[in-house]
């Protein structure tokens, strides 16, 4: 087990430089898991990092194998009495690229930041959850205070983050706003949005009014969204900005408006992790899984990814679970 299948790049670029190769395989130390992988999630940060963005800036040598979120099984613990044992169903997320990802057969993981695998759910549908459930709780409940009475506008709400986002919001009894594409709004209503706004019918401002608080997950990138939605924040409120270099302007905006508003970047936590495990077993948050592609079809993912239209999570297939 010397080598491993992994896609990696060496370059940034298009989705064309993924390329399905032979790499070495990680080494366990210290309190770090080896995990077999059965499934990888794809998020918008791998797309960022692939072209050069997102966390480039922290590699340190190529090839780079992404990929934070995982499914898989353990196959060597710490020691001998750790509580994840090898053949526990395990999955979580790492930080890419302090640490080699999750496009790959195998890898290594500080045990912080693993939970056992929730019994209802396939290892394909695990693996589109913790880097999207661990920032939408972050945004949610920790920075934003969801609490009842709360009116919070949720942008891109049937995405990756955005559809945990709104059940979250929603289970902790905030008036949930969601803006998405009209073809989302049945999907958004039965996660636990109270309206939804059809952002292409006209300026989602409009519609939506002053709130309490913004998950904004698309900022400036489109149609100066971030800029707009500080402006619907009630005295008191804040705005909670999640994708990366979206809305670079965001302070100096804010400080002229007199509002509160905040970046968010999520973190691997195996505690709040297994809290999103309690929710999903009780049936209080799902997890959509809106494509599934073999490994080798990393390149189309991150296509797909870039459209900005995709429902729920892509999630690769690496191994039999």
């Amino acid at each position: 087990m010397t080598t491993m299948r992994a896609v990696t790049f060496t370059e940034p670029g298009g989705p064309e430089v993924l390329a399905l190769t032979e790499v070495e395989t990680p080494v366990r130390v210290n309190a770090e898991l080896l995990v077999k992988v059965v499934a990888a999630g794809v998020n918008p940060i791998d797309a960022k990092t692939r072209a050069g963005r997102g966390a480039w800036s922290g590699v340190e040598h190529t090839p780079v194998v992404l990929g934070n979120d995982f499914s898989g099984i353990v196959v060597e613990a710490p020691y001998e009495s750790h509580p994840l044992q090898p053949g526990t169903e395990v999955y979580g997320m790492g930080m890419v690229p302090r640490m080699s990802g999750a496009y790959a057969e195998y890898l290594t993981v500080t045990a912080l930041s693993v939970a056992k695998k929730p019994p209802s759910l396939s290892h394909v549908e695990a693996a589109g959850v913790p880097l999207a459930a661990l920032t939408a709780w972050g945004m949610v409940v920790e920075t934003a205070k969801a609490h009842e009475g709360q009116r919070m506008l949720i942008h891109a709400g049937a995405g990756g983050v955005g559809h945990f986002a709104v059940q979250l919001a929603a289970y902790f009894g905030a008036h949930v706003v969601a803006t998405a594409s009209a073809r989302n709004t049945d999907f958004l209503h039965e996660l636990g949005a109270a309206e939804v706004v059809d952002y292409t019918a006209g300026p989602f401002e409009d519609a939506v009014g002053e709130v309490d608080a913004v998950i904004d997950l698309i900022g400036n990138t489109s149609a100066e969204t971030g800029s707009r939605s500080l402006r619907l924040v009630r005295p008191g409120g804040i705005y909670v900005n999640g994708p990366t270099g979206s809305f670079p302007t965001m302070a100096a905006e804010a400080a002229e408006l007199g509002a509160r508003a905040t970046g968010f970047r999520v973190a691997p936590d195996a505690a709040t992790l297994a809290i999103v495990t309690r929710l999903i077993e009780s049936r209080d948050v799902r997890v959509y899984v809106d494509t599934v592609l073999p490994l080798a079809e990393a390149p189309e993912a991150h296509r797909l990814i870039e459209t900005g239209r995709t429902r729920g999570k892509i999630v690769l297939t690496v191994a039999e679970g």
